[in-house]
């Protein structure tokens, strides 16, 4: 059983009181879609996976018509044709959510990225930091993300972060896209909250749940502690304690590192070229490698995937020394690319897989590398390529590869009216 007496006094008050937000971007796909075109505000829009893929995000409008999520580009077309439907930039999306993030980071020193379009913030003290309430800090929060990313957000805030992702999916459908539950508003919030709804409990328990007769998520909370921990363990019994209002799980701005970093994407048309193959996996290089210093850490061994027209994968890896920078990274993939590929074979899609990810800080200077001079210039380079994309936008540079002496090499094709400082 979990001891809680570190959470409550003798007379029943929470001995520590936290305010915790969960912000969570609306519709995210599509309003980084509507960021970088807005003439589609307003429109039904569809964001999908691919030319042959699904509908994986939707506008408001896009629901209203009745489009179901996860329906096949091809039946949506079909059904549903004044709707406008864009291939998914999955680049473009995570540069806007680093954009968000930004501004979450600025407002709090405690924020913990949940997903691409997700972060808990700990908003506890920050009313007396700027003068406002919890829910005039929400407006504040709102409007900071939409003016300087250009993205709307539903904000949720409570005592905890389960909490606070509950009253975040009732700020979906509230107005001002704004739900603060206080110590008060607690049960209210259990009671109108189906199990299914918790975060945290999947659809493997939920079922299992109803079957004991429990269906909201205050019948959740009024189970008895031996009786949840002895079905369902300890991660269960923690969660009743979240719901109640207790903080089990802080909000943490450590960063933790991914298991893996990977980038592909379907052509446009199938292919059996190798030239055109070989400069779409050095397309999704540079945006994997994006992603790598981003999180500030390196990589000791990549993938390379290759599927063809009938979706028959092939994929192979292998080892490297520690590296971050795309034309390093190339001269390994494409050997790999070029032994899996046939050039009597249909290709659909390339992608790469970064692995055996090491953070910077933890990465040691060796005296005898004789390439650590070269590494070091190519870290250099590479900072550089990002700054340049920052400040004049994705694809400023183009990055190329050639066939004869040097297996990868870089072209640098910058729009020179656009870098006149």
């Amino acid at each position: 059983m979990i001891d809680i007496s570190c959470y409550w006094d003798d007379r029943g008050y929470i001995l520590e009181q936290k305010y915790i937000a969960l912000i969570d971007c609306d519709s995210f796909f599509v309003s980084c879609e509507r960021k970088l075109n807005p003439d589609l505000n307003g429109k039904a829009v569809c964001v999908t996976s691919g030319e042959r893929g699904c509908v994986i995000a939707r506008s408001k409008e896009a629901k209203e018509m009745g489009i179901p999520m996860g329906q096949p580009l091809f039946m949506a077309k079909r059904d549903f044709p004044k709707c406008i439907y864009i291939t998914a930039n999955h680049s473009d999306y995570s540069d806007i959510s680093h954009q968000v993030m930004s501004v979450l980071r600025d407002i709090s020193p405690i924020v913990e990225v949940y997903s691409v379009d997700e972060a808990f913030v700990d908003l506890t003290g920050l009313s007396k930091l700027y003068k406002m309430n919890y829910y005039k800090l929400a407006e504040h929060i709102r409007k900071r993300v939409r003016d300087e990313s250009g993205i709307p957000v539903s904000i949720g805030v409570s005592r905890t972060k389960a909490l606070a992702k509950l009253a975040s999916d009732k700020a979906k459908s509230m107005e001002s896209h704004i739900c603060i539950s206080g110590k008060c508003g607690i049960p209210r919030l259990l009671k109108g909250t189906s199990v299914d709804e918790v975060w945290g409990i999947g659809r493997r328990l939920a079922p299992k749940l109803r079957g004991y007769g429990i269906k909201t998520a205050y019948e959740y909370i009024q189970k008895n502690d031996v009786w949840l921990k002895s079905r369902f363990g300890k991660t269960a019994l923690e969660l009743k304690y979240e719901l109640m209002g207790n903080l089990i799980n802080k909000v943490s701005n450590k960063k933790v590192l991914p298991k893996s970093i990977s980038n592909s994407r379907a052509f446009e048309e199938f292919s059996s070229d190798l030239n055109y193959i070989k400069n779409e996996l050095m397309v999704h290089i540079h945006a994997a490698c994006r992603k790598l210093r981003r999180v500030d850490c390196k990589c000791g061994t990549i993938g390379v995937m290759l599927r063809t027209k009938d979706f028959k994968v092939f994929y192979d890896k292998r080892d490297l020394p520690m590296t971050n920078f795309e034309f390093e990274i190339s001269q390994s993939a494409y050997p790999i690319l070029e032994a899996m590929h046939d050039k009597s074979t249909l290709y659909r899609s390339v992608g790469i897989v970064l692995e055996n990810l090491h953070s910077n800080a933890d990465s040691q200077l060796n005296l005898f590398d004789k390439k650590g001079s070269r590494r070091e210039k190519n870290e250099k380079l590479a900072k550089s390529i990002d700054k340049l994309e920052e400040k004049f936008g994705r694809n400023i540079i183009k990055t190329g590869f050639t066939n004869k002496e040097i297996p990868a090499k870089a072209e640098f094709l910058i729009k020179p009216n656009e870098c006149n400082d």
